[in-house]
């Protein structure tokens, strides 16, 4: 079902009109022909439709639709998408870098593309770069910017964000806790943007 929804998130919101070659992959993917709908989808993302590539990268991550699972090809796909800047895939790329999926787990290259995804408002990577600011993973750890991106995922609907921003927070003083405060404020009011 998740698949189905992101699926037509990338239908509804990219900017590339398909042609042919998409409906037809699209009447395959409807009539569960998921082979015949990633051969006519392949072409269009090399041509470099973020959404696909996206898409196509989350069927090899997760192994769906008939694909086997292949975390190279899937890290392929979605370096290409998240270097358009299609948060989704930044975020989905952070995370293979995060687990060390399909490339050698680097927590620096977690960071950087879990920041990029952030600063466009995704809230699973601001969940995750609070967890990496807590931990010290990627970054020094840094228990008031944990704080601050912990509350921006929970204001932005984040599961379990708040939970872990209010356990948090029992371990900052007064100063510290105002601070992360006052670091989320201009976050948002900066849109996400060199936080």
């Amino acid at each position: 079902m998740r698949h189905i929804f992101f699926f037509l998130l990338i239908v509804m919101f990219s900017p590339i009109s398909w042609g042919a070659d998409f409906n037809k992959g699209l009447d395959a993917y409807e009539k569960e022909d998921f082979a015949t709908a990633l051969r006519e989808w392949t072409p269009l993302a090399e041509q470099g439709d973020a959404g696909l590539q996206y898409f196509v990268g989350m069927m090899y991550q997760e192994g769906v639709f008939g694909v086997l699972q292949d975390h190279k090809t899937a890290v392929k796909w979605y370096t290409l998408s998240a270097r358009q800047g299609y948060a989704n895939a930044q975020y989905n790329l952070g995370w293979m870098y995060h687990q060390g999926q399909g490339v050698l787990q680097d927590y620096k290259a977690a960071v950087k593309w879990y920041t990029l995804a952030a600063e466009q408002g995704h809230a699973s990577a601001q969940y995750n770069l609070g967890w990496m600011y807590y931990l010290g993973k990627g970054v020094i750890k840094d228990y008031v910017y944990s704080h601050m991106w912990l509350n921006i995922a929970s204001s932005n609907s984040a599961e379990k964000a708040g939970e872990l921003r209010d356990v948090l927070a029992k371990d900052l003083t007064p100063q510290q806790l105002e601070r992360a405060q006052q670091l989320a404020r201009e976050c948002v009011a900066k849109d996400y943007k060199g936080c």
